[in-house]
């Protein structure tokens, strides 16, 4: 069983930066970064397939960055330039199914971190 604990969240005002960090049991073949707004469907944001191959989700694209250090088993998305309509639960995700630069679905997910707020302020 894979579990994924997450970290690094928090309040910050537009125009900053934050990392978030998922520690990881396993590694999968897709791993990935997911965000819900309240009232919001959950959404994918970032992912990194085991081959390496990275996507983004387009409001992000230039801002996010995901990456995974295998020897600390642990996934990270750096936040930068964040806007206020990136404040959302970020949830860590994990998948058995390759994503190879594309966003996987939610129903593609097996395995979900407890998640991790991040707050932008105008």
């Amino acid at each position: 069983q894979v579990q994924l604990v997450e970290s690094g969240g928090g309040s910050v005002q537009a125009g900053g930066s934050l990392r978030l960090s998922c520690r990881y049991t396993y590694d999968s073949a897709c791993m990935g970064w997911f965000r819900q707004a309240p009232g919001e469907e959950r959404e994918g944001v970032a992912a990194l397939d085991y081959a390496g191959f990275t996507s983004n989700e387009d409001s992000v694209k230039g801002r996010f960055t995901i990456s995974k250090d295998n020897a600390k088993n642990t996934l990270y998305l750096q936040m930068n330039s964040l806007k206020p309509e990136d404040t959302a639960m970020y949830y860590c995700a994990a998948s058995p199914y390759r994503c190879e630069g594309a966003l996987p679905i939610k129903a593609a997910v097996n395995y979900w971190g407890q998640g991790t707020q991040v707050t932008v302020s105008s």
